[in-house]
């Protein structure tokens, strides 16, 4: 071979080690601006993450503030429609305290304010338990005592000691009673 020759070689080699070095080098910078866009979208992705969680954790907060306030606006008017018709028991409580008439005024006056009291009361659909005659009833009767007699029928209620109440169908308080203990249907 001739140094002609050899030298082209060398330079045939050399333009071949560039352009391979030129493609390795272009592989390189074309990895590198991959993960760099990758990268980029990814920090966009959790910059928008984070974004929609603070949004939500916001919500979260103003739902939780709107229901407490909503629940206490339902206790709110719930006490307000329960005590509304008792002020003008009070108020009639009030003026029979300042009266000046005689006792069967003052009892006449007693009288009204309890019938308005049970008006109230059943406006709120609250009744009082059925007691004296009534058959003892455990569930709605408390007994404080029985009476001995043979007139009436054993454990039948002969006396309300302190009225009872439901609102519908549930208890509120029950009936404080005497009833009736007959020894001679209990030896039947």
């Amino acid at each position: 071979m001739s140094t002609e020759q050899i030298e082209q070689n060398d330079q045939t080699e050399n333009a071949h080690a560039d352009i391979e070095a030129g493609t390795e080098g272009q592989d390189f910078n074309s990895d590198t601006d991959k993960l760099r866009n990758e990268r980029d979208q990814l920090a966009l992705q959790l910059t928008q993450a984070q974004d929609r969680l603070a949004r939500l954790q916001a919500e979260f907060d103003n739902t939780r503030k709107r229901e407490a306030k909503e629940r206490q606006d339902v206790r709110d008017y719930a006490i307000q429609t329960a005590v509304e018709p008792f002020l003008g028991v009070l108020d009639n409580f009030s003026l029979a305290l300042k009266s000046n008439g005689d006792i069967a005024q003052l009892r006449t006056g007693v009288e009204l304010i309890v019938k308005q009291m049970d008006d109230a009361l059943r406006g709120l659909n609250v009744q009082p338990v059925e007691s004296v005659g009534s058959q003892f009833d455990p569930r709605i009767h408390e007994a404080l005592g029985s009476i001995e007699t043979l007139e009436h029928p054993d454990h039948q209620v002969l006396e309300e000691i302190r009225r009872g109440y439901k609102l519908r169908d549930k208890l509120l308080r029950p009936a404080l009673v005497r009833i009736a203990s007959n020894s001679a249907q209990k030896s039947e």
